[in-house]
């Protein structure tokens, strides 16, 4: 991420988000992956954190410098991060359990 002169956060990618047949989804402007197991993969974005779940979930492409992953499995949810300073209990809380 750049900064202007006002110092807020400008972004030099957009995030898109797409699922093909609940069976593959690519995601982009993704910044980390904070964890992955068959059953959920925990990412940050631009936008924030997000959490995707399902079943034999499996990363097929990571791409940092482009920011862009694919994930296959079966997915049954994708999750977005709710405000930092609001969220108790959220996506942070998740990874270090």
């Amino acid at each position: 991420m750049q900064r202007d002169n006002d110092t807020r956060p400008t972004r030099s990618r957009a995030h898109a988000l797409s699922i093909e047949d609940r069976s593959r989804i690519l995601i982009t402007d993704v910044e980390d992956v904070e964890s992955f197991n068959e059953t959920e993969v925990l990412l940050m974005t631009g936008v924030g954190g997000l959490s995707i779940t399902g079943e034999g979930l499996h990363i097929s492409r990571l791409n940092l410098d482009e920011g862009q992953l694919v994930v296959e499995g079966l997915i049954s949810g994708v999750e977005y991060e709710q405000n930092r300073e609001t969220a108790e209990g959220g996506f942070f809380s998740r990874i270090f359990r």
